[in-house]
Protein backbone atom coordinates (compact mmCIF):
# COMPACT_ATOMS: atom_id res chain seq x y z
CA UNK A 1 0.00 0.00 0.00
CA UNK A 2 1.52 3.75 -0.92
CA UNK A 3 2.63 5.63 1.62
CA UNK A 4 -0.41 7.88 2.97
CA UNK A 5 -0.87 11.54 1.39
CA UNK A 6 0.05 14.67 2.95
CA UNK A 7 -2.65 15.75 5.31
CA UNK A 8 -2.98 19.48 6.56
CA UNK A 9 -4.39 21.50 8.83
CA UNK A 10 -6.91 24.12 9.47
CA UNK A 11 -7.57 24.14 5.51
CA UNK A 12 -10.33 26.78 4.24
CA UNK A 13 -13.39 26.09 2.27
CA UNK A 14 -15.01 28.42 1.25
CA UNK A 15 -13.87 27.75 -2.62
CA UNK A 16 -14.28 24.18 -2.34
CA UNK A 17 -18.36 24.74 -1.77
CA UNK A 18 -20.77 26.19 -4.26
CA UNK A 19 -22.39 28.14 -2.38
CA UNK A 20 -18.86 29.86 -1.20
CA UNK A 21 -19.82 30.32 2.26
CA UNK A 22 -16.89 30.22 4.61
CA UNK A 23 -15.68 27.00 6.68
CA UNK A 24 -12.95 25.45 7.98
CA UNK A 25 -11.70 21.97 8.09
CA UNK A 26 -9.42 21.15 10.92
CA UNK A 27 -7.89 18.46 8.97
CA UNK A 28 -7.90 18.27 4.84
CA UNK A 29 -6.67 15.42 2.65
CA UNK A 30 -6.89 15.03 -0.96
CA UNK A 31 -6.65 11.67 -2.36
CA UNK A 32 -6.23 10.26 -6.18
CA UNK A 33 -6.66 6.68 -5.71
CA UNK A 34 -7.99 4.12 -3.89
CA UNK A 35 -5.02 3.05 -1.45
CA UNK A 36 -4.71 6.79 -0.65
CA UNK A 37 -8.39 6.88 0.65
CA UNK A 38 -8.15 3.84 2.64
CA UNK A 39 -4.81 5.29 4.27
CA UNK A 40 -6.41 8.59 4.72
CA UNK A 41 -9.38 6.43 6.66
CA UNK A 42 -7.18 4.42 8.30
CA UNK A 43 -5.29 7.72 9.93
CA UNK A 44 -8.42 9.43 10.83
CA UNK A 45 -9.83 6.01 12.61
CA UNK A 46 -6.62 6.36 14.46
CA UNK A 47 -7.37 10.13 15.88
CA UNK A 48 -10.91 9.10 16.33
CA UNK A 49 -11.54 12.19 13.57
CA UNK A 50 -15.10 12.42 11.90
CA UNK A 51 -14.86 12.16 8.41
CA UNK A 52 -16.50 13.94 5.77
CA UNK A 53 -16.30 13.11 2.09
CA UNK A 54 -16.11 15.99 -0.21
CA UNK A 55 -16.63 15.84 -4.05
CA UNK A 56 -17.37 19.02 -6.04
CA UNK A 57 -18.75 20.34 -2.89
CA UNK A 58 -22.25 20.91 -5.21
CA UNK A 59 -24.94 19.93 -2.74
CA UNK A 60 -24.02 20.69 0.70
CA UNK A 61 -24.58 23.61 3.43
CA UNK A 62 -21.34 24.76 5.47
CA UNK A 63 -23.13 25.39 8.77
CA UNK A 64 -20.08 25.56 10.60
CA UNK A 65 -16.50 24.35 10.45
CA UNK A 66 -15.58 20.58 10.59
CA UNK A 67 -13.74 19.24 13.29
CA UNK A 68 -12.77 15.99 11.84
CA UNK A 69 -10.76 15.36 8.40
CA UNK A 70 -12.49 16.05 5.01
CA UNK A 71 -11.20 13.75 2.55
CA UNK A 72 -11.44 15.42 -0.99
CA UNK A 73 -12.10 12.61 -3.86
CA UNK A 74 -9.91 13.36 -6.92
CA UNK A 75 -9.70 10.14 -8.50
CA UNK A 76 -9.85 10.28 -11.97
CA UNK A 77 -10.59 8.16 -14.86
CA UNK A 78 -12.86 7.40 -17.76
CA UNK A 79 -13.07 4.37 -20.12
CA UNK A 80 -15.43 2.45 -22.60
CA UNK A 81 -16.13 -1.08 -21.52
CA UNK A 82 -18.31 -3.74 -23.35
CA UNK A 83 -18.50 -2.51 -26.15
CA UNK A 84 -20.81 -4.65 -28.18
CA UNK A 85 -23.51 -3.69 -30.89
CA UNK A 86 -25.04 -0.46 -29.80
CA UNK A 87 -23.97 -0.73 -26.46
CA UNK A 88 -21.18 0.03 -24.09
CA UNK A 89 -20.63 0.86 -20.79
CA UNK A 90 -18.81 3.98 -19.52
CA UNK A 91 -16.69 3.57 -16.65
CA UNK A 92 -16.49 6.86 -14.35
CA UNK A 93 -13.45 7.82 -11.30
CA UNK A 94 -15.46 8.91 -9.05
CA UNK A 95 -13.26 12.49 -8.77
CA UNK A 96 -14.57 13.35 -12.29
CA UNK A 97 -16.41 15.84 -13.46
CA UNK A 98 -20.13 15.11 -14.08
CA UNK A 99 -20.89 18.26 -16.64
CA UNK A 100 -18.01 16.68 -19.00
CA UNK A 101 -18.49 13.09 -18.55
CA UNK A 102 -22.35 14.08 -19.87
CA UNK A 103 -20.49 15.48 -23.03
CA UNK A 104 -17.88 12.62 -23.75
CA UNK A 105 -20.59 10.41 -23.46
CA UNK A 106 -23.17 12.15 -26.03
CA UNK A 107 -20.42 13.36 -28.67
CA UNK A 108 -19.50 9.90 -28.83
CA UNK A 109 -23.15 8.79 -29.77
CA UNK A 110 -24.27 7.11 -26.76
CA UNK A 111 -27.79 7.96 -24.92
CA UNK A 112 -28.66 7.52 -21.44
CA UNK A 113 -27.32 10.43 -19.63
CA UNK A 114 -28.00 13.58 -21.82
CA UNK A 115 -30.59 14.78 -19.60
CA UNK A 116 -28.60 15.25 -17.37
CA UNK A 117 -26.20 17.91 -18.75
CA UNK A 118 -25.01 20.73 -16.86
CA UNK A 119 -26.04 19.44 -13.19
CA UNK A 120 -22.86 20.70 -10.78
CA UNK A 121 -20.57 17.73 -9.45
CA UNK A 122 -18.60 14.71 -9.83
CA UNK A 123 -19.26 11.20 -11.08
CA UNK A 124 -18.98 10.03 -7.47
CA UNK A 125 -21.42 11.88 -5.83
CA UNK A 126 -24.11 11.42 -8.37
CA UNK A 127 -25.30 7.92 -7.16
CA UNK A 128 -25.38 8.99 -4.19
CA UNK A 129 -28.22 11.77 -4.53
CA UNK A 130 -29.56 9.68 -7.56
CA UNK A 131 -29.32 12.91 -9.50
CA UNK A 132 -32.76 13.65 -12.00
CA UNK A 133 -33.73 15.99 -14.37
CA UNK A 134 -36.06 16.59 -17.90
CA UNK A 135 -37.48 13.13 -16.81
CA UNK A 136 -34.44 11.01 -16.45
CA UNK A 137 -32.83 9.67 -12.65
CA UNK A 138 -29.49 8.38 -12.90
CA UNK A 139 -30.85 4.94 -11.77
CA UNK A 140 -32.25 4.48 -15.16
CA UNK A 141 -28.70 3.89 -16.65
CA UNK A 142 -26.51 3.00 -14.01
CA UNK A 143 -25.17 -0.27 -13.99
CA UNK A 144 -23.17 -0.55 -10.47
CA UNK A 145 -20.65 1.46 -8.32
CA UNK A 146 -17.53 0.46 -6.94
CA UNK A 147 -17.22 1.84 -3.06
CA UNK A 148 -14.66 1.57 0.05
CA UNK A 149 -17.53 -0.35 2.51
CA UNK A 150 -15.51 1.07 5.49
CA UNK A 151 -17.69 -1.23 7.75
CA UNK A 152 -15.26 -4.25 6.18
CA UNK A 153 -12.41 -2.01 5.01
CA UNK A 154 -12.78 -3.86 1.56
CA UNK A 155 -13.67 -2.64 -1.92
CA UNK A 156 -17.23 -3.78 -2.94
CA UNK A 157 -19.12 -3.52 -6.45
CA UNK A 158 -22.85 -2.90 -5.53
CA UNK A 159 -25.18 -3.21 -8.79
CA UNK A 160 -28.42 -0.90 -9.64
CA UNK A 161 -30.71 -3.38 -7.24
CA UNK A 162 -28.16 -3.01 -4.66
CA UNK A 163 -28.19 0.84 -4.12
CA UNK A 164 -32.03 1.20 -3.27
CA UNK A 165 -32.59 4.39 -5.38
CA UNK A 166 -35.77 5.85 -5.27
CA UNK A 167 -36.56 9.75 -5.72
CA UNK A 168 -33.28 11.71 -4.66
CA UNK A 169 -32.14 8.89 -2.41
CA UNK A 170 -30.20 5.73 -2.33
CA UNK A 171 -28.35 3.38 -0.14
CA UNK A 172 -25.51 5.97 0.33
CA UNK A 173 -27.88 8.35 2.10
CA UNK A 174 -29.87 5.81 3.56
CA UNK A 175 -26.08 4.26 5.44
CA UNK A 176 -24.25 7.64 5.93
CA UNK A 177 -20.69 7.38 5.89
CA UNK A 178 -20.61 3.70 5.62
CA UNK A 179 -19.60 3.54 1.85
CA UNK A 180 -17.24 5.71 -0.59
CA UNK A 181 -17.91 5.35 -3.94
CA UNK A 182 -14.79 5.10 -5.92
CA UNK A 183 -16.00 4.49 -9.60
CA UNK A 184 -19.37 4.54 -10.95
CA UNK A 185 -20.70 2.19 -14.44
CA UNK A 186 -23.23 3.47 -16.72
CA UNK A 187 -25.30 1.41 -19.25
CA UNK A 188 -25.16 3.68 -22.55
CA UNK A 189 -27.05 2.60 -25.65
CA UNK A 190 -26.62 4.56 -29.33
CA UNK A 191 -30.61 3.12 -30.05
CA UNK A 192 -32.31 3.71 -26.68
CA UNK A 193 -35.07 5.88 -26.90
CA UNK A 194 -34.47 10.36 -26.22
CA UNK A 195 -36.69 11.31 -22.92
CA UNK A 196 -37.98 14.68 -24.46
CA UNK A 197 -41.57 14.50 -22.33
CA UNK A 198 -40.37 17.76 -20.31
CA UNK A 199 -42.48 20.81 -21.64
CA UNK A 200 -39.41 22.77 -21.51
CA UNK A 201 -37.65 20.22 -23.51
CA UNK A 202 -40.43 19.87 -26.43
CA UNK A 203 -40.58 23.29 -26.55
CA UNK A 204 -36.95 24.17 -27.30
CA UNK A 205 -36.55 21.21 -29.69
CA UNK A 206 -40.20 22.03 -31.49
CA UNK A 207 -39.22 22.81 -34.62
CA UNK A 208 -36.57 19.80 -34.98
CA UNK A 209 -38.06 16.39 -35.83
CA UNK A 210 -37.39 13.76 -32.96
CA UNK A 211 -35.54 11.46 -35.56
CA UNK A 212 -33.17 13.83 -36.53
CA UNK A 213 -32.00 14.49 -32.60
CA UNK A 214 -29.01 12.91 -31.16
CA UNK A 215 -27.96 12.98 -27.11
CA UNK A 216 -25.75 15.72 -28.08
CA UNK A 217 -28.67 18.00 -29.44
CA UNK A 218 -30.47 16.95 -26.44
CA UNK A 219 -27.70 17.79 -23.43
CA UNK A 220 -27.15 21.22 -25.76
CA UNK A 221 -30.56 21.57 -25.01
CA UNK A 222 -30.59 21.05 -21.51
CA UNK A 223 -28.07 23.09 -21.39
CA UNK A 224 -29.55 26.02 -22.80
CA UNK A 225 -32.50 25.49 -20.42
CA UNK A 226 -30.50 25.76 -17.30
CA UNK A 227 -28.50 28.30 -18.27
CA UNK A 228 -31.71 30.54 -18.74
CA UNK A 229 -33.05 29.80 -15.35
CA UNK A 230 -30.71 28.60 -13.17
CA UNK A 231 -27.33 30.79 -12.44
CA UNK A 232 -23.77 29.95 -12.32
CA UNK A 233 -22.44 28.84 -9.05
CA UNK A 234 -18.67 30.34 -10.45
CA UNK A 235 -20.66 33.97 -10.81
CA UNK A 236 -23.66 33.56 -8.36
CA UNK A 237 -23.03 31.34 -5.64
CA UNK A 238 -25.69 28.74 -5.24
CA UNK A 239 -25.96 24.79 -3.96
CA UNK A 240 -28.58 23.91 -6.93
CA UNK A 241 -32.14 23.16 -5.96
CA UNK A 242 -32.17 23.46 -2.74
CA UNK A 243 -35.60 22.05 -2.10
CA UNK A 244 -37.02 18.18 -2.83
CA UNK A 245 -40.31 18.39 -4.84
CA UNK A 246 -43.23 17.06 -2.02
CA UNK A 247 -44.83 13.73 -2.86
CA UNK A 248 -47.93 13.38 -1.90
CA UNK A 249 -51.10 11.12 -1.64
CA UNK A 250 -53.72 11.42 -4.31
CA UNK A 251 -56.20 12.86 -1.74
CA UNK A 252 -54.31 15.18 -0.38
CA UNK A 253 -53.45 16.68 -3.93
CA UNK A 254 -57.23 16.89 -4.74
CA UNK A 255 -57.48 18.85 -2.19
CA UNK A 256 -54.88 21.14 -2.57
CA UNK A 257 -56.50 21.45 -6.17
CA UNK A 258 -59.56 21.84 -5.39
CA UNK A 259 -58.05 25.57 -3.45
CA UNK A 260 -55.28 25.91 -6.18
CA UNK A 261 -56.21 25.04 -9.93
CA UNK A 262 -52.96 26.03 -11.42
CA UNK A 263 -50.95 24.10 -9.13
CA UNK A 264 -48.20 22.47 -11.04
CA UNK A 265 -47.79 18.70 -10.32
CA UNK A 266 -46.53 15.39 -11.64
CA UNK A 267 -48.62 12.14 -11.54
CA UNK A 268 -46.31 8.73 -9.98
CA UNK A 269 -46.90 5.71 -9.56
CA UNK A 270 -47.48 6.21 -6.04
CA UNK A 271 -49.01 9.29 -5.20
CA UNK A 272 -48.68 13.02 -6.79
CA UNK A 273 -45.52 14.78 -7.24
CA UNK A 274 -45.52 18.86 -6.52
CA UNK A 275 -43.47 21.04 -8.02
CA UNK A 276 -41.79 22.69 -4.96
CA UNK A 277 -40.66 25.93 -7.00
CA UNK A 278 -44.67 26.72 -7.67
CA UNK A 279 -45.39 26.04 -4.10
CA UNK A 280 -42.46 28.81 -2.52
CA UNK A 281 -43.02 31.31 -5.88
CA UNK A 282 -47.05 31.52 -5.00
CA UNK A 283 -45.41 31.54 -1.09
CA UNK A 284 -44.17 35.00 -2.12
CA UNK A 285 -40.29 34.14 -2.10
CA UNK A 286 -38.87 33.97 -5.40
CA UNK A 287 -36.31 36.99 -6.45
CA UNK A 288 -36.64 37.48 -2.55
CA UNK A 289 -33.36 39.07 -1.11
CA UNK A 290 -31.53 40.58 1.98
CA UNK A 291 -28.51 41.83 2.50
CA UNK A 292 -26.63 38.48 2.30
CA UNK A 293 -28.41 35.64 0.72
CA UNK A 294 -31.94 34.84 -1.34
CA UNK A 295 -34.08 33.47 -3.77
CA UNK A 296 -33.14 33.42 -7.66
CA UNK A 297 -35.19 35.22 -9.46
CA UNK A 298 -35.76 32.97 -12.02
CA UNK A 299 -35.70 29.80 -10.46
CA UNK A 300 -37.57 29.77 -6.98
CA UNK A 301 -35.76 26.38 -5.76
CA UNK A 302 -32.47 28.42 -5.86
CA UNK A 303 -31.43 30.46 -2.74
CA UNK A 304 -28.30 32.24 -3.33
CA UNK A 305 -25.47 33.97 -1.69
CA UNK A 306 -25.22 37.00 -3.21
CA UNK A 307 -22.84 38.94 -0.47
CA UNK A 308 -20.84 37.04 1.64
CA UNK A 309 -23.79 35.45 3.10
CA UNK A 310 -22.71 32.10 6.14
CA UNK A 311 -24.18 28.74 5.81
CA UNK A 312 -26.18 29.98 8.70
CA UNK A 313 -27.83 32.71 6.72
CA UNK A 314 -28.64 30.16 4.47
CA UNK A 315 -30.38 27.64 6.29
CA UNK A 316 -32.44 30.74 8.32
CA UNK A 317 -33.49 31.59 5.02
CA UNK A 318 -34.60 28.50 4.08
CA UNK A 319 -36.20 27.55 7.02
CA UNK A 320 -38.58 31.02 6.76
CA UNK A 321 -39.39 29.04 3.24
CA UNK A 322 -40.27 25.79 4.70
CA UNK A 323 -42.71 27.77 7.33
CA UNK A 324 -44.18 30.14 4.78
CA UNK A 325 -44.98 26.99 2.46
CA UNK A 326 -45.99 24.68 5.18
CA UNK A 327 -48.76 27.49 6.36
CA UNK A 328 -50.18 28.52 3.01
CA UNK A 329 -50.49 24.71 1.63
CA UNK A 330 -49.95 22.23 4.69
CA UNK A 331 -47.04 21.02 2.89
CA UNK A 332 -43.31 20.13 4.18
CA UNK A 333 -40.35 20.97 1.95
CA UNK A 334 -37.71 18.74 2.88
CA UNK A 335 -34.08 20.14 2.06
CA UNK A 336 -31.99 18.36 -0.85
CA UNK A 337 -28.15 19.86 0.20
CA UNK A 338 -26.68 17.86 3.13
CA UNK A 339 -25.50 19.92 6.04
CA UNK A 340 -22.23 19.69 7.17
CA UNK A 341 -20.44 21.46 10.25
CA UNK A 342 -21.74 23.36 13.48
CA UNK A 343 -22.75 20.53 15.56
CA UNK A 344 -18.97 18.71 14.05
CA UNK A 345 -21.69 16.40 12.94
CA UNK A 346 -22.11 15.68 9.31
CA UNK A 347 -25.63 14.75 7.43
CA UNK A 348 -24.62 14.12 3.82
Amino acid sequence: MKQRPEIQENVELEALNTLHVPARARFYVKVHTSDELVQSLNWAASEDLEVLILGGGSNLVFAGDFSGLVVRLAIRGRRWEHIEDHKATLVLGAGENWHEAVLYATRAGYRGIENLALIPGTAGAAPVQNIGAYGVELCDCLESVTALDRKTGELVVLENAECRFAYRDSLFKQTPGRYVITEIRLALSRTRPLVLGYRDLEEYLADTAETALGPLHVAEAVMAIRRRKLPDPDIIPNAGSFFKNPVVDSATFESLRERNPDIVAYPQEQGVKLAAAWLIDQSGWKGFRNARVGVHNRQALVLINHSGGTGADILKLAEKIRQSVAGRFGVTLELEPGIVGGTGKENP
